[in-house]
């Protein structure tokens, strides 16, 4: 069982001695009692060296002093002869505790120094396994490589990387380890390290296992106290995720600079942060007049709160919105977008920011209204066609019943016309029935209709005239108005028409037989002579 530290501390520095003092004194009573006074001290001086190496300078000291007491004031006490017999004898004394002074105190500095120096070396090892241990933790690979180029020290990344085991990793030159071409891309570099220049680079490697990778690489100098450059450090770090998070974020703000849709992004209390070309090109505003403003800049006024609330209640529940809303540009005009806002969360779920994205959606609405209004239209003359004709007739019928109201249909064919086209050109023809069909809505109230059906053939539809009479006047007003000489592109042209009339309900009670027989009373107007209107007379079946 080994004594606690303390206590076998105090035994080295005042037992040891005291031991080692009395087992001199017994050799020189009893085996050494026959030699001469010249090795009287022999068995001090040992007893003195011995306890100043393991129990240091206090041990050694006290050695000394207890030999001397021994000597002077117990040696009579033991021994007939006396140790001490003259002027000699004194200066041996004298000599002695000089010698194992010195002694004491050089063997003590002995220790200090080694016991130093086995603190130093193991500090220099715990250091050195300390630094080791934190480049091997490293993500990065650490590597140092001397003057010579070959290498001193690789972290366990850098092994890694490269594949090789530690002892093949030590001892290997650069360029074994990097081959010819990547050797010769880095030489500049590493020159340029051993001048004690920082050298710092990108380059693109291919890993033992194949793939790819994108580094950023350090060469760090390693500069003496006297100005020598004794190798250089190696630090590089793999950088593909970066790379790549790059790419992607370049990618991004390739879209967002060029899609032709505006993105406009605020932070969580709606101030605009960035705001991108197409923003700028569709409202007019730019980046500089829209970062630091609200969107409600651009609100048109078209919408009421109600409907605010409605788009934002959606967006706090389900983070997002999507719709058409009515803004306003810079320049005032009001626009119509398709709008998505998105709400970007926090990493504790709360809004961070916004982002809208929007297109302005005004002109192809207007192409859109545009395109339905030319399916019931005539594309010449801007009339209701056959197809809005026969659905304001089929709803004018059903009106009619329920008011018992009546209904006119005039069924009217230019005359002459085709003498005109034959004549003067289908140009001067166009203009002529977009003249007419002008004409025809200038002698009609707004709630009746002028309807071309194709040709030179037009339908008026008269809502609720008051009586024939009445039908008959406006019917003699159109043949006025229709062979007034007109004039186009310097060429004199004129008509006439014939008008053929039907009503509800005494001539028929559905659109088709309205528009039949209004087609029958015309022709039979032009069989009277034309330019004139006839009524169809259902009692007798002729016009």
């Amino acid at each position: 069982m080994n004594p606690p530290p303390r206590l076998r501390h105090l035994l080295l520095r005042y037992g040891l001695p005291l031991v080692l003092v009395v087992l001199a004194a017994l050799l020189r009573i009893w085996p050494l009692r026959h030699e001469g006074t010249d090795l009287a001290w022999a068995t001090f001086y040992p007893a003195v060296v011995v306890a100043a190496i393991y129990g240091g300078l206090t041990a050694g000291l006290l050695a000394t002093a207890l030999s001397c007491v021994t000597v002077l004031f117990c040696w009579p006490l033991l021994v007939a002869q006396p140790f001490i017999t003259g002027s000699t004898d004194y200066l041996r004394l004298v000599v002695f505790v000089v010698v194992g002074t010195i002694v004491s105190k050089m063997t003590e500095a002995t220790r200090r120094a080694r016991a130093e120096s086995i603190k130093s070396t193991q500090a220099l090892a715990e250091s050195e396994h300390f630094l080791k241990t934190i480049a091997n933790s490293l993500p990065g690979l650490i590597a140092y490589w001397d003057k010579d180029l070959r290498c001193r020290f690789a972290n366990h990344s850098f092994l890694d990387w490269f594949g090789k085991a530690p002892e093949a990793m030590i001892g290997t030159s650069i360029q074994e380890l990097m081959g010819k071409r990547l050797f010769s891309l880095n030489e500049p570099y590493i020159r340029g390290a051993l001048k004690g220049e920082m050298q710092q680079f990108e380059r693109t490697l291919t890993k033992v296992d194949g793939s790819i990778a994108h580094t950023l690489a350090n060469y760090v100098p390693d500069i003496k106290a006297n100005g020598e450059v004794a190798g250089f450090f190696v630090l590089v770090s793999e950088v593909t995720l970066l790379k790549e998070a790059e790419a992607k974020l370049q990618l991004a703000a390739s879209v967002f600079h060029n899609t032709v849709e505006g993105i406009l992004v605020t932070d969580a209390d709606l101030v605009i942060l960035s705001v991108n070309p197409a923003f700028t090109h569709i409202t007019g505003y730019g980046a500089e007049e829209a970062i630091g403003k609200t969107p409600r800049m651009l609100k048109s006024k078209h919408h009421d709160q109600a409907f605010y609330a409605a788009m934002w209640r959606d967006i706090d529940a389900t983070g997002h919105w999507q719709g058409e809303i009515w803004n306003r540009r810079k320049d005032g005009e009001v626009y119509l977008e398709w709008l998505t806002i998105t709400k970007i969360h926090g990493s504790m779920g709360e809004p961070i920011q916004y982002v809208s994205v929007f297109n302005d959606i005004t002109k192809s609405r207007y192409n859109d209204e545009r395109i339905k209004h030319l399916a019931f239209h005539d594309a010449l003359t801007d009339l209701p066609n056959r197809s809005l004709l026969m659905d304001r007739l089929d709803h004018q019928i059903a009106k009619a019943e329920r008011e018992g109201s009546r209904l006119a249909v005039m069924f009217l064919d230019l005359d002459r016309f085709k003498g005109v086209n034959d004549t003067l050109g289908h140009e001067v023809g166009d203009d002529l029935l977009r003249m007419v069909s002008q004409k025809l809505l200038a002698q009609v109230r707004q709630s009746d209709t002028v309807s071309r059906l194709g040709g030179d053939e037009f339908v008026i539809l008269l809502d609720n005239p008051a009586n024939e009479d009445e039908v008959a006047h406006v019917a003699g007003r159109v043949l006025t108005v229709i062979q007034e000489p007109m004039e186009f592109r310097g060429k004199a042209a004129q008509i006439g028409t014939s008008i053929g009339i039907a009503m509800f309900p005494r001539d028929g009670s559905t659109p088709d037989e309205l528009i039949e027989r209004a087609d029958a009373a015309m022709y039979a107007a032009k069989d009277g002579g034309r330019n004139t209107y006839r009524f169809f007379q259902q009692a007798t079946g002729s016009a």
